[in-house]
């Protein structure tokens, strides 16, 4: 026969891991409950042949309950440990951004690693204090905890100062005249051409030195195009997207507001279309 007692202290993973328990389909297994003052433990015998399944599912249900009871708490702790100087707000969005990440891209690496320690540890050990395995035991998940902690801060820095450029030019757009009554933007895979109000070309300003717009050291026709707007500031800008919107529209959408307006279907549209058919 093989015991192995868990200690736990939290009512709500106890009650979590006995109904895990109760829909446990395996043969010669059987479980107790048995109270103590500092954890309740409790005790799984198995007197089958089928060892390693009952390694598997037993190393299973530990790796669940852990990721499903001890990883918010992780993340706010990593959080608040190194980067404490950020609001009690920024840091609940940070944290968002952190269950996000961990719950896609490392969802498979995280269960794997976890369950491989549990497993490693239940053969050579015959109980577990969950928390004191869960901080002193797993640290190679306590790694992509830090690593997804470090992303997310990083991921939350970038789309603030996003935002706050953008509202900058936002204000910068409502307090200076408007040059001209109206430009059309043509948008046609990632690229922009811009139109006066007489459908003639308009050249891009290039000068990186007077430009009120920088999204990085390499510029693209979009960050230029952008610029001779801001210089222009036009009342309207018709956008003409021939293909589909991506962040640079998005962009335009946040800093222009109702000065602009977006358009698919128009005389413009299908003239530019039908040149881009013949163009392949």
């Amino acid at each position: 026969m093989y015991s192995f007692c868990l200690k736990i202290n939290e009512d709500r993973i106890i009650n979590y891991i006995l109904e895990e328990l109760n829909q446990l389909s395996l043969d010669s297994f059987k479980y107790s409950k048995k109270d103590f003052k500092l954890y309740t433990n409790i005790i799984f015998h198995y007197n089958g042949t089928s060892y390693i399944t009952f390694y598997e599912k037993l190393s299973l249900l530990i790796t669940n309950t852990i990721i499903k009871f001890y990883e918010r708490n992780l993340l706010k702790k990593k959080l608040n440990s190194n980067y404490f100087y950020f609001s009690k707000q920024e840091q609940n969005e940070i944290l968002k951004i952190s269950e996000s990440l961990i719950d896609s891209d490392e969802q498979e690496s995280k269960t794997e690693l976890i369950y491989i320690s549990v497993y490693n540890y239940l053969l050579e050990n015959k109980s577990m204090v969950l928390d004191g395995f869960v901080n002193f035991r797993l640290k190679d998940y306590i790694e992509i905890i830090d690593y997804v902690v470090d992303l997310s801060v990083n991921s939350f820095l970038i789309k603030k100062e996003y935002l706050e450029f953008i509202n900058l030019l936002k204000a910068y757009v409502k307090t200076k005249p408007s040059g001209t009554s109206h430009i059309h933007l043509i948008y046609l895979n990632s690229e922009t051409i811009l139109l006066d109000k007489n459908k003639e070309i308009i050249n891009t300003d290039t000068d990186i030195f007077t430009a009120k717009y920088l999204s990085d050291i390499s510029f693209s026709s979009n960050d230029y195009a952008l610029n001779t707007i801001l210089n222009l500031l036009p009342k309207k800008i018709y956008v003409h997207i021939l293909d589909e919107q991506d962040e640079f529209i998005n962009t335009l959408k946040l800093i222009f507001e109702n000065r602009l307006e977006i358009c698919n279907d128009c005389e413009i549209c299908n003239l530019y279309k039908q040149a881009s058919r013949i163009n392949k």
